[in-house]
């Protein structure tokens, strides 16, 4: 079967390479299931660099994101059959074409929904829900505000705060970006300089918002906390820019603004497995029922990984780059 290895950290475009190895068998416990497809996401990027948060032993496989289908599960493996649908927690390793995993590790997903589209339901929209739910009682009609808007984690936030009836101040760094978000139910989108920060302000009442989500950092992330009410909350989870956060003074000690951070792995890892698939149930019936639809912006198979991961390294693309297992 087909497997992407990397033996050393460097330049992902240099290091990954397209595979042949055995398929190994599932034990007790285990599904055996097959990678049908699967997005090419920043952190994967960053994990073939060594740069993220978690450094493999080497030689490694990427992904951290994908849909599959099983195949066959072992004894001991209730609540799933071969032809099952399904997307994987917190779980690593996923660029090949067969691989075995503990059935706790997976959450079926309605078959109805494209794998272009179910291989990206589980990163980037629990980010975007979790977003929205875990740090304010959100009412309908309040304001939030983003930044890097047009990301996978803003484009579903956008989505899943429309359905909740929350509104949205976006701030994205091109104008052609400002249709795309405005189509899929975005408030208000704004261009991420100096002089929206006003205009966002009187849109959200004259006092701003009291909630915002930072994916950019440096200059973008001080312009929400210019833009947040008194007493307001930015939760970073993501560093786009890779700047560090810069904080007045006068942001904490007069505005009383908190700062806070998400990161869904860590939220995966110590969240019952109640609370995890009610959040999965919630995004893949958005999902199926077209409410949340995610843009790709081009589909490789593995054999094509070093040309698939330098175009998901290039800038101003309209959705991700997926690798594509099987049909």
């Amino acid at each position: 079967m087909r497997q992407i290895q990397f033996q050393s950290f460097g330049k992902p475009e240099e290091q990954a390479r397209c595979n042949d190895v055995p398929a190994a068998a599932p034990q007790a416990g285990e599904v055996l299931v097959r990678i049908l497809a699967a997005p090419i996401n920043p952190a994967d990027i960053n994990y073939i660099e060594g740069t993220y948060g978690i450094r493999p032993e080497l030689p490694a496989v990427p992904g951290n994101e994908a849909c599959a289908e099983v195949i066959e599960c072992a004894a001991g493996v209730d609540g799933l059959a071969a032809g099952d649908r399904v997307v994987f927690l917190g779980r690593g390793n996923l660029w090949q074409d067969q691989l075995s995993v503990p059935a706790d590790q997976l959450v079926k997903v309605p078959a109805s929904i494209d794998p272009l589209q179910a291989c990206q339901l589980s990163v980037n929209p629990p980010t975007a829900l979790l977003l929205l739910s875990n740090f304010q009682d959100l009412q309908r009609d309040s304001w939030i505000a983003q930044n890097a808007a047009n990301s996978a984690v803003g484009r579903a936030l956008i989505q899943i705060a429309r359905s909740k009836g929350i509104r949205t101040i976006n701030f994205v760094r091109r104008e052609s970006l400002i249709p795309q978000l405005e189509a899929i139910g975005a408030d208000a989108v704004l261009l991420d300089e100096k002089a929206s920060v006003a205009e966002a302000r009187e849109l959200a009442g004259g006092t701003g918002p009291a909630l915002a989500f930072n994916a950019v950092g440096g200059e973008s992330a001080l312009r929400l906390m210019d833009l947040l009410a008194p007493g307001g909350q930015m939760i970073t989870y993501g560093a786009m820019s890779r700047q560090s956060l810069k904080v007045p003074n006068s942001f904490l000690i007069f505005k009383g603004i908190e700062l806070k951070g998400l990161w869904v792995t860590e939220w995966l890892k110590h969240s019952g497995a109640g609370t995890v698939r009610d959040v999965f149930d919630q995004l893949g019936g958005l999902m199926a029922n077209g409410n949340l639809e995610l843009p790709v912006a081009k589909v490789y198979p593995p054999e094509e990984i070093r040309a698939a991961l330098a175009h998901a390294q290039q800038p101003e693309r309209d959705g991700k780059i997926l690798l594509q297992f099987s049909a």
